[in-house]
């Protein structure tokens, strides 16, 4: 038997939709995907999956790598393993930033970046509300399905202010821990097993 199995935990059926997180199962040791949680923006049957990872700070900080935000010193996450010479923004601010796609409440995806420069330039727009990325992570049609059948996944559901205010160190155990005493052997699992 290998020991992945002892992983598989079936009573996780929620279909994915936008607004919800993915939590990869603990034996996942991938650099974008390992102790990853993923929330996905969109998600359809014909066109796949597009979501954004929101526990993976980078040493790099945004004004390291981009001018266009009037060298606003940022954290810098890495989003995903798609267009990593892309930079993307979530927020809180709303209607403040038009064009922008509310996610889940109170949690928004994008808009216009020159909106967002003026609130940066007034203080309206800090670290506090508003988080980059770089890259993002994609799914074609089917297959992140097929990923949720191996349980690669977990999904649940959750709110902007603990996607924002939990420490990204902690974020995924956090999740896993409420979804109940079936993943207790998900957040015991030590990060590097060979360690024990």
């Amino acid at each position: 038997m290998d020991f992945r199995d002892l992983f598989q935990i079936r009573s996780n059926t929620l279909d994915p939709q936008a607004g919800d997180l993915l939590l990869s199962e603990p034996t996942m040791n991938d650099l974008h995907f390992g102790r990853s949680v993923v929330l996905l923006i969109d998600h359809n049957a014909v066109d796949g999956t597009f979501g954004i990872i929101m526990n993976k700070p980078l040493r790099t900080r945004l004004n390291e790598v981009t001018e266009v935000f009037d060298g606003f010193d940022a954290p810098l996450y890495l989003g995903g393993p798609v267009a990593e010479n892309q930079i993307f923004f979530m927020h809180t601010l709303g209607d403040l930033i038009p064009e922008s796609v509310k996610v889940l409440e109170g949690l928004y995806w994008g808009g216009d970046a020159e909106v967002l420069n003026t609130l940066i330039a007034t203080g309206i727009a800090t670290n506090d509300n508003v988080r980059f990325f770089i890259g993002y992570s994609g799914w074609e049609s089917g297959q992140l399905t097929d990923e949720l059948v191996r349980n690669s996944w977990a999904v649940c559901r959750s709110n902007a202010k603990t996607l924002f205010n939990t420490a990204s160190g902690q974020l995924w155990k956090t999740l896993v821990n409420r979804l109940g005493s079936e993943y207790t052997m998900w957040s015991r699992f030590p990060r590097n097993p060979e360690d024990n």
